[in-house]
């Protein structure tokens, strides 16, 4: 089955259980990745110190890249499955909301994989990962006013959504805030997300059926 149609013909209730699902498992790949394959050897914000440990630690590094990129395909899939979740909405929306988080994913696969071919070096990496963190904001932020106007999602997880994309462009523009801010900044941003996995995982079936469900029901 072509990808379009395997897309369009996956149920609405089974699209939210894959970004629940999907965006928990990527929460628990990064943790891992972070507090134990990269906090040994990489300091926050320190592109040199990144460079000179990435040579001194190439088997923990290569290992937290496939961490990442596992973390990326998985924003591919929630990607996808968020455009089924609001397409009964607004499909031009739903579709928007998907396309900047394809961006995101290959703007910072591209950086990735620049990095371990050393085709470009960290402080060049750093550049492109910020380029795609935009993306990831923005995607974030239609994503919000999205289920502002769905209807069936709650307006609050809307407008969360919305003040997390602000967090996260300053965040990831590492503007040395204290750390006390950057504490609230990093909780609004996972509770964001999580507080829509955990809605769509419980409340799936109040999502409304894509119109291949319809026919399928009227048959």
């Amino acid at each position: 089955m072509p990808m379009k149609n395997l897309i369009n013909a996956l149920p609405t209730s089974k699209a939210a259980v894959v970004v629940g699902i999907a965006f928990i498992s990527s929460v628990v790949i990064v943790s891992l990745v972070d507090d134990f394959l990269l906090a040994n050897f990489v300091v926050p914000g320190d592109t040199a110190a990144l460079d000179r440990d990435i040579e001194a630690n190439g088997r923990l590094f290569s290992f937290a890249v496939v961490g990442y990129l596992l973390v990326l395909m998985l924003d591919t899939i929630i990607g996808l499955a968020l455009y089924i979740v609001l397409k009964p909405a607004n499909k031009n929306l739903a579709s928007f909301t998907a396309v900047l988080r394809l961006l995101y994913v290959l703007v910072v696969v591209i950086g990735i994989f620049g990095l371990v071919l050393q085709i470009i070096d960290v402080y060049g990496y750093a550049s492109i990962k910020l380029i795609g963190y935009v993306f990831f904001a923005l995607h974030i932020l239609v994503l919000g006013y999205s289920i502002i106007k769905s209807g069936y999602i709650p307006k609050s997880l809307g407008a969360l959504l919305i003040l997390a994309s602000i967090t996260y462009l300053v965040f990831f523009v590492e503007l040395n805030l204290p750390e006390s801010i950057m504490v609230v900044i990093m909780l609004i941003m996972a509770i964001a997300e999580l507080s829509l996995s955990i809605w769509l995982l419980i409340k799936r079936n109040r999502i409304p059926q894509n119109n291949f469900e319809q026919k399928n029901r009227a048959l």
